[in-house]
């Protein structure tokens, strides 16, 4: 039975390809190369230091070029692949995608909904999670009720009293079976092929999640959607994927990710109840899921499973949307410290290098201003500085290259890598502060954050 392929009025979901092999090696061939220039410059300049030939600086300079281990292996991360006896037993998986709703724009909820309807692999359970939105949408409920009958797909929209993310998906894990749970936010459209890729990696016994790449669909709407697109870059295909080589991927981004159901059910009871200093812990739901597949077993990142996100095109969206992330995340760190199995372990050192990177960061400039010595050469690390982050920045946007989409045109993704720059200067200036007074107020995390007073970002025609 084919899948359904009208869309909204906004036009059919975008393509995503991967670009080919060999095309993949080139690209990577820049950033491995510039680091291994880069760790060879640092470990001369090192080794002078403890001989009393150079500066010492150098190895506060050596230390913060280690924490960007990340970059380098995140090329080494390839999409898993399946056999075809493989292949048959994925296809036999009972596949359930969650989509909880709160006060959504209709045109994004209905673009998204049909796009699970348009998957090449269908997913056999779709379950549409209403926590007591402003509008029932009742237009598009019936339409997407009758477009997934018509499919054989099981699907069930539940409605109910407001009172978190959380809640609204337990209603539905709650008496499901399903091999595989898909979380889906509802303002995200997948590519055709994204749950027959999600679900690859799961060929592996020891797979217990899988987090889908996630790219900006509105980035041509402003200059903050398109600033955002790179901003998200250093995570969602840098981190994110060098995570994914060592198998612990630390947050399956909720935008689109995929689970083992029996992983999930063994906290069916706990996920909803999560108390921070005995306040309902609301954000963050989908780090804690991939907390549970961490527990027991690999948690990965799959580069051809893809969706398109609305991302805020407001200020004031841009900065609700930070704080929620930061703060969850940081109180996140906490339970990792709290259940690595131990300091060597990635669940460990991973997040303690990016507390000690954000903290060497601040306080790096702040001691070399005081020191009358470094202040005689203020000039010359100042270049020296811009000149690395000019150099870092477009090594990161170098990502953009290696996924096609039939939305934007190459020329757009090549006057993006020429402006990320720009990109590493907002984090340090805008981002940055916005970091510290999070980890200030990190207590803050007992509502969705986002679209409390309505709808937020609309699905506008042309996105």
């Amino acid at each position: 039975m084919r899948a359904v392929r009208e869309l909204p009025a906004t036009g059919p979901a975008p393509v995503a390809r991967h670009v080919s092999a060999r095309a993949h090696l080139l690209l990577a061939a820049v950033p491995v190369l510039a680091f291994t220039g880069m760790a060879a410059v640092h470990l001369y300049h090192v080794l002078g230091a403890l001989y009393g030939y150079g500066n010492r600086l150098t190895l506060v300079f050596a230390a913060s070029f280690l924490m960007l281990w990340w970059v380098p292996l995140s090329w080494w991360e390839r999409p898993a692949t399946a056999s075809p006896d493989q292949q048959r037993e994925l296809d036999a998986l009972t596949v359930v995608v969650q989509v909880p709703v709160y006060n959504e724009d209709p045109a994004a909820l209905r673009a998204c909904l049909l796009s699970v309807l348009d998957q090449t692999r269908l997913p056999q359970r779709v379950r549409v999670l209403d926590d007591g939105s402003q509008d029932p949408q009742e237009a598009v409920r019936d339409d997407f009720l009758a477009r997934a009958a018509a499919l054989g797909v099981d699907a069930r929209w539940q409605r109910t009293a407001n009172r978190g993310k959380r809640h609204a998906q337990m209603t539905s894990l709650t008496g499901d079976d399903s091999d595989v749970v898909v979380t889906l936010d509802s303002d995200s459209v997948l590519d055709r092929e994204a749950l027959r890729e999600g679900l690859k990696p799961f060929a592996d016994p020891r797979t217990t999640s899988v987090a889908g790449l996630v790219a900006v669909l509105n980035t041509r709407r402003n200059w903050l959607t398109g600033l955002t697109a790179l901003l998200y870059l250093p995570f969602t295909r840098g981190f994110r994927s060098a995570q994914s080589v060592l198998g612990r991927v630390m947050i399956n981004s909720g935008t689109l990710a995929l689970y083992r159901g029996e992983v999930l059910r063994r906290y069916a009871r706990a996920y909803p109840n999560e108390t921070f200093r005995g306040r309902p812990m609301q954000m963050n739901d989908d780090s804690l899921m991939t907390l549970y597949g961490l527990l027991h077993g690999r948690t990965v990142h799959q580069p051809n499973c893809v969706a398109y996100t609305l991302v805020p095109d407001t200020l004031g969206q841009y900065r609700r949307q930070q704080m929620r992330w930061m703060r969850g995340t940081f109180i996140r760190t906490l339970w990792w410290f709290r259940y690595a199995p131990g300091v060597l372990s990635p669940v460990f050192w991973m997040p303690l290098v990016e507390l000690v990177q954000l903290a060497v960061a601040t306080v790096a400039p702040l001691l070399l201003l005081a020191n009358p010595a470094s202040r005689t050469h203020a000039g010359q690390l100042l270049a020296s500085t811009v000149l690395v982050g000019v150099g870092l920045n477009w090594v990161l946007a170098l990502r953009l290259l290696a996924l096609r989409r039939s939305d934007e045109p190459l020329r757009l993704h090549l006057l993006m890598v020429l402006l990320s720059p720009l990109a590493g200067l907002w984090r340090t200036l805008v981002v940055r502060p916005m970091h510290l007074y999070a980890l200030l107020t990190f207590w803050r995390v007992d509502s969705w954050g986002t679209r409390e007073q309505g709808v937020e970002v609309a699905l506008a025609p042309g996105v």
